[in-house]
């Protein structure tokens, strides 16, 4: 069975989080290991119709942030990788600067400290230098940098096929199946003639 942590830090774009663990629950042989933080939790109801009860009951296990001593802490507890669905900056730089003073940015930590997968999804912009900075330093330490930029191929009609199409393609970066995400097939698929 594959273990993934689920981190919702305080960035616009909770529901990025959301769809992720609805996928996942889906999942055949995925257990799922949540962990929102107090911004993450005003931002879903800010954002979204969700109420973090209601969110924290697609996960397996829920945990607090400010919970240190739990099992995704250490590395002795064997997980397949963590996405931050959506990672804000503060969240960028403390996993960047190993600043792990909450529990989102220590089971980061212990992701890239024993090579496991760790997806980023950070949802800002415009972007100064020392944002750059803090992907390329994340990108150095082992992480994936994943923004949710849309796929426009796809031809998405509503905000929830954009969602969803980014989605499919962070959970590809774990080897979990996403069969609702709409594949380039070439210019020829999509009706048109290339030189």
């Amino acid at each position: 069975m594959k273990k993934i942590i689920v981190g919702i830090s305080g960035a616009s774009g909770a529901i990025y989080g959301v769809r992720i663990l609805e996928k996942l629950r889906s999942a055949v042989g995925v257990e799922t290991h949540l962990v929102m933080s107090q911004t993450a939790i005003m931002n879903l109801g800010l954002e979204t119709e969700w109420k973090p009860a209601d969110v924290a009951a697609l996960a397996d296990v829920h945990y607090k942030n400010t919970d240190i001593a739990a099992s995704i802490a250490s590395g002795s507890f064997k997980t397949d990788g963590m996405i931050v669905a959506a990672c804000s900056m503060k969240t960028l730089s403390a996993i960047a600067n190993a600043y792990a003073d909450n529990l989102i940015v220590r089971a980061a930590d212990v992701c890239l400290k024993d090579r496991r997968r760790l997806i980023l999804m950070p949802r800002e912009t415009p972007l100064h230098a020392g944002h750059c900075e803090l992907f390329l330093k994340a990108a150095q330490l082992g992480a994936i940098v994943a923004p949710p930029m849309p796929a426009m191929y796809s031809k998405p009609a509503s905000v929830d096929d954009i969602v969803d199409h980014t989605v499919g393609r962070v959970l590809d970066l774990l080897d979990i199946d996403s069969d609702f995400v709409k594949r380039w097939r070439g210019a020829a698929s999509a009706g048109k003639v290339t030189d």
